[in-house]
């Protein structure tokens, strides 16, 4: 109710009037009122609609209901791999024409260096007659599987803003995440898996750090949980010593009770969010030994992937992240951080 009931607290109720009552809580009650007729005429919306992440349907008809995201920060050049220039094998060895650099301005480029051309051969494969280097010959086999994109790019040159320009549209912080996206249009379709989960593999986490998964702007319930690829998915997410699923239980709902409480008088979204967060760690204690459970895979599987049991990598995440998917999880995004050719 629109009652501000936190503005007299500790008022004797002797002291509070009737019309007073009516005053402060009238929009309330007429509210109650209104949502039953609402109900009983069917023009409520369904339950499900009032949490954020209930599932929605899109725009146009989706082709694709989950998504596996490969981010891996740093790689060989696409130069070398799938962006054939004949023109730069051309110029191999020669300084670049004077048109092309003629005011032009960039970090680290010498205007009067040689240009470097492809040092591998490319071929044309498939139907779609996609050029592709002699380093990926599995790649050309299933080339009209994929779509290469080469209509993006940036004058970003560092590397966190570039990330960040790739996870989100723009080089600034502040921005949603693909995934938040996905996520904040679609919904959830799984109740005990987060709706949108990321990995981190290699030796550091991805330049520009949990922005590439943020929401932005967005509810904060939109945003990416980080997973960990070996043990429990969430640190802190198994019962410490001595305490069992009942005592976990009554923290929580009173947890939750306190929280219900601060929401109802600052009506603040934010701590919606916390309450479905302890939520959700609390059903994800039954659902993630199953799931990080990869020696459940058969052996043939396992050995595709290049998994490994007990140990943290690339190839569990992705193992993991087919899992996921399998359960319901609307994104999965893996990043891998990082190494440079001139490194």
């Amino acid at each position: 109710m629109n009652c501000q009931s936190h503005l007299y607290r500790g008022l004797d109720p002797k002291l509070i009037t009737r019309r007073w009552f009516f005053q402060q809580c009238g929009v309330g009650l007429g509210a109650i009122a209104l949502g039953t007729l609402f109900r009983e005429n069917g023009w409520a919306a369904p339950a499900a609609l009032a949490s954020p992440l209930a599932p929605k349907q899109p725009q146009f008809t989706a082709r694709a209901k989950r998504v596996i995201y490969l981010f891996m920060a740093g790689a060989p050049s696409h130069l070398e791999l799938f962006d054939y220039k004949p023109a730069l094998e051309k110029w191999n060895g020669k300084p670049p024409p004077e048109d092309l650099v003629k005011g032009y301005r960039a970090a680290f480029i010498n205007p009067n260096a040689a240009l470097l051309g492809p040092k591998f051969k490319f071929a044309k494969h498939g139907q779609s007659g996609a050029e592709v280097s002699e380093l990926l010959p599995h790649l050309a086999d299933v080339v009209d599987d994929i779509a290469i994109v080469k209509s993006m790019y940036t004058d970003a040159f560092n590397h966190a803003p570039g990330q960040i320009l790739m996870s989100t549209g723009t080089q600034q912080f502040g921005r949603p995440s693909v995934g938040a996206w996905a996520t904040y249009g679609l919904g959830a379709e799984s109740q005990d898996l987060p709706a949108f989960v990321v990995f981190s593999t290699g030796a550091k986490g991805p330049s520009g750090g949990s922005s590439n998964w943020g929401a932005g702007f967005l509810p904060s319930v939109y945003q990416g949980v980080l997973f960990r690829s070996i043990g429990d998915p969430v640190l802190y997410l198994s019962n410490p010593k001595g305490v069992d699923q009942e005592i976990q239980r009554d923290s929580l709902d009173t947890i939750k009770r306190l929280n219900q409480k601060h929401l109802d008088v600052v009506g603040d979204p934010e701590i919606a969010t916390r309450i479905n967060s302890f939520e959700l760690a609390y059903r994800m204690q039954l659902t993630a030994p199953e799931l990080m459970d990869i020696s459940r895979e058969s052996k043939q599987t396992i050995e595709m992937y290049g998994a490994e049991p007990g140990k943290g990598s690339f190839a569990n995440a992705c193992l993991l992240a087919r899992r996921l998917v399998e359960r319901g999880v609307r994104f999965v995004e893996i990043f891998h951080e990082a190494w440079d050719q001139h490194g």
